[in-house]
């Protein structure tokens, strides 16, 4: 049940307060934006491959400082960590579960579950009104999926192999966003409203550390290449925080501006790429030096990220724009950009690669888009508030968290 007390409250305020600040920031900051432009935006029909290519070991190091355009041509040579998404095989802890998508929608509290070769509604999970499921995230081993509930302080624990809720863990401190470290030994649920990355036993559900994060409004994240440490966005600041999970301390900062959100590691894993909804585009950032080396403008309210199966492209959605770009991570430069309309939020790609999903943050549906050319195939009426849905199951030998981040 969600909670009655003026914590709960303030925390729905600022829900409020926050996209009120997204859409003033993202119009105030736009003219700053453009100024940094280093690709072009205008795109036409026309795609990235969706063909899985070969890969090497998806080992390596988090690489070593130098030009934009030195980590772009050392891509070919540096092993991707991406190596186990590019499919199109299962791994075989999931090969047998059905495939659904499953979207969390805020204000209502509940979870559609989606047929994706009818784009059918087939179950609505119902947790309670108002209680604010955030993100769908499959568990390390890929066999559970959890309902950061945020308002309720809940994850509920829905089983991919039937598509139904079966248990609620209690007492996980308003998980906007939930992870789990390379090697599966920790959960780290994304407290934003205290400003906290908790950390916790994924087995027990015991709290083992909070630690406070120097910024405001922590938010998503990615691990390294070597697993060691983590880079996090910080939406109502503007700072990018990296921290060792393993020690549970903060190893540095840095201030990008905006309002950064979604993180997500290159292939070479020489760089993070964060969207930031305030400048309209992605810092490029050489995380051992802790500096941005490019930004690359994609659209307003640049937002959440998903890798394409052949782990060349980057799509983003600029949820202020009602676009989405696609970005070269040989080039880090936007080579398309699809007018998809609406308010694209979080997003997916299909095991095959041919679709993305995503969410209308500030509507009622889900965009089916193809990857081909950026058409859409279908929109899904869902419920009010859709946000961080799962296409489950996926190629990957483990999951990091979030809506579905796979290694």
């Amino acid at each position: 049940m969600p909670e009655t007390t003026p914590r709960t409250e303030r925390f729905n305020m600022r829900r409020r307060r926050a996209s009120f600040v997204l859409i003033l920031a993202a119009g105030a900051i736009v003219a700053f934006a453009l100024m940094w432009e280093t690709g072009s935006t205008a795109g036409t029909a026309g795609s990235p491959a969706t063909t899985p290519s070969g890969a090497t070991s998806a080992s390596g190091g988090t690489g070593t400082s130098g030009s934009p355009s030195a980590g772009a041509s050392a891509a070919a040579q540096t092993p991707n960590v991406y190596q186990a998404i590019m499919g199109p095989d299962l791994s075989p802890k999931v090969a047998g579960d059905p495939t659904y998508v499953y979207v969390p929608n805020g204000v209502p509290g509940t979870i559609e579950v989606i047929d994706p070769s009818t784009f059918k509604i087939v179950r609505t999970i119902k947790l309670g009104y108002r209680t604010f499921p955030e993100h769908v995230t499959p568990s390390w081993d890929m066999r559970w999926l959890y309902v950061d509930t945020s308002a309720a302080s809940e994850l509920a624990v829905l089983d991919p192999r039937t598509g139904k809720l079966v248990r609620v863990i209690h007492n996980i401190e308003h998980p906007y966003n939930l992870y789990f470290s390379p090697d599966g030994t920790v959960a780290i649920d994304v407290a934003e409203y205290y400003n906290q990355l908790r950390f916790y036993d994924p087995v027990t559900w015991k709290l083992i550390k909070a630690v406070p994060m120097p910024c405001n409004g922590p938010d998503h994240l990615d691990f390294s290449a070597t697993g060691t440490f983590l880079m996090m966005g910080c939406e109502f600041d503007g700072n990018v925080i990296k921290v060792d999970w393993k020690s549970m301390k903060v190893l540095g900062k840095m201030n990008v501006g905006g309002l950064p959100v979604d993180v997500k590691l290159s292939p070479d894993g020489r760089y993070f790429y964060v969207g930031n909804q305030g400048t309209s585009g992605v810092s490029v950032i050489d995380a051992t030096q802790m500096r941005q080396v490019k930004f690359i403008h994609t659209g307003s309210g640049a937002h959440g990220m998903a890798i394409s199966r052949d782990t060349k492209y980057l799509y983003l959605t600029n949820r202020l724009a009602g676009t989405i770009s696609v970005i070269s991570f040989a080039q880090q430069k936007v080579i398309h950009t699809w007018d998809v309309g609406g308010s694209p939020d979080m997003v997916q790609i299909s095991p095959d690669g041919t679709q993305l999903w995503e969410t209308n943050r500030y509507g009622t549906t889900v965009t089916v888009v193809d990857t081909s050319d950026g058409h859409i195939i279908t929109q899904i009426p869902v419920g009010a508030d859709p946000h961080g849905l799962t296409y489950f199951p996926q190629p990957g030998d483990y999951s990091l968290g979030h809506n579905g981040v796979y290694r």
